[in-house]
């Protein structure tokens, strides 16, 4: 314990002065609680009076000690004429070894002196036999038990204070950290639909407008210039849908129909488009049963893993085929992408590699398994999505 903690309290200082002051004020003007005791002298009562006056300058920091000696001291100060104060000071020192005390002597010290109170009002019954015996029985629960109760209350109220900011400052903590986890999936969410949605298109803009720089002829600027006008025309369509849906997340307009399986058909045929310039050709193989459709998450993320597919073979794939696979069997959607794998003439695209952390990502929030790696000459990509939503968070 340090010297500033066993300082004692402003308060308690002010509380010793008084308390003295007035007992020797009472024993000045020959105020006695019990005048007709003659054992001691008169100024006997000073003894306990200033003793426990100077325990209340360690109510809080000592409350064993100070009321150890105040239970000492009352006691002494039955065999002298008596002082009020000491005995009113005896029920604060009493009240303060509950409220700072140790919990085990909080929790026992209203037990122990009910006990006292009842043992000492049945020996005044049996001792005296007369009714006033009550009255020191009701005088000692006034002195030790009263305040003892008192002070469990105040502490019970405080403890239950403490536990309820604590449980609040929790709440809020944990309020907090759902927001941000909140906040970083849905930055996620938006970083791979962005990164899906426009990668394809710039692309192959990209592969086009080096193409036609590099093969300076009026029919193959043309070509590469149409394909650059339709992929910047499909890509500013998609950027406007997101920027809606993140505008107008929570309003009244209308959803904004999201990509499903039904739109392989164009994706692969947009692909084939802009792959012919580096000898790619797209085969899309739908082997999903008639009428049974994913739930919407799932389809999405199954497109998007074959939009994503399908650009890095315009951007990495030597000329060849491309396949596209898509089942949908006991519960599971799969997807497979197989693409040729080598040395490619003519330009290329720089990947960055967050297209395969983003399949991966869409895959496992549903619950999926995805693989992407090379096999010999070919590229391969692989997903299985469970067909019913299953992700906490999609």
């Amino acid at each position: 314990m340090t010297e500033k903690s066993l300082r004692p309290h402003r308060d308690d200082v002010l509380l010793a002065v008084v308390s003295v002051a007035a007992g020797l004020v009472f024993w000045s003007l020959g105020v006695y609680s019990s005048p007709g005791r003659g054992f001691l002298p008169a100024w006997a009562a000073l003894v306990p009076l200033v003793a426990l006056g100077a325990m209340e300058l360690l109510r809080r920091t000592r409350p064993r000690t100070t009321l150890a000696v105040g239970t000492v001291g009352v006691i002494a100060d039955q065999f002298t004429v008596g002082s009020l104060a000491t005995v009113v000071i005896f029920t604060d020192l009493m009240y303060a070894a509950v409220v700072y005390g140790k919990p085990a002597m909080a929790r026992r010290l209203p037990v122990s002196t009910g006990l006292i109170t009842i043992v000492v009002t049945i020996a005044s019954l049996a001792w005296l036999r007369t009714p006033q015996a009550l009255l020191i029985g009701a005088i000692t629960g006034i002195v030790s038990f009263a305040p003892a109760l008192t002070g469990a209350t105040l502490r019970n109220h405080r403890e239950a204070a403490e536990a309820a900011r604590l449980r609040a400052e929790q709440t809020a903590l944990l309020a907090e950290m759902d927001r941000k986890q909140a906040v970083a999936a849905e930055r996620a969410r938006m970083a791979r639909e962005l990164h899906d949605m426009v990668a394809n298109h710039l692309s192959a803009i990209a592969i086009h407008s080096t193409a036609a720089l590099s093969i300076d002829t009026a029919a193959t600027s043309r070509d590469a210039l149409g394909v650059i006008r339709e992929n910047s025309v499909q890509g500013l369509a998609e950027m406007r849908r997101l920027i809606g849906l993140l505008r107008d997340a929570g309003g009244d307009r209308e959803p904004v129909a999201v990509p499903s399986l039904d739109g392989l058909d164009a994706l692969v045929g947009q692909a084939g488009t802009n792959g012919s310039a580096s000898g790619l050709t797209f085969v899309l193989h739908d082997d999903r049963p008639s009428g049974e459709p994913a739930a919407a998450p799932v389809e999405l993320a199954a497109y998007r893993i074959v939009q994503e597919s399908l650009t890095n073979a315009l951007k990495h794939a030597a000329p060849g085929t491309v396949t596209v696979r898509v089942a949908h069997e006991d519960g599971q959607l799969s997807v497979a992408v197989d693409s040729p794998y080598g040395d490619r003439p003519g330009p290329r695209a720089p990947g960055s590699g967050a297209g395969l952390i983003g399949m991966k990502e869409r895959t496992e929030l549903l619950g999926g398994e995805f693989a992407a790696g090379r096999r010999g000459a070919v590229w391969q990509v692989r997903a299985s999505l469970p067909a019913e939503d299953k992700a906490v968070e999609a």
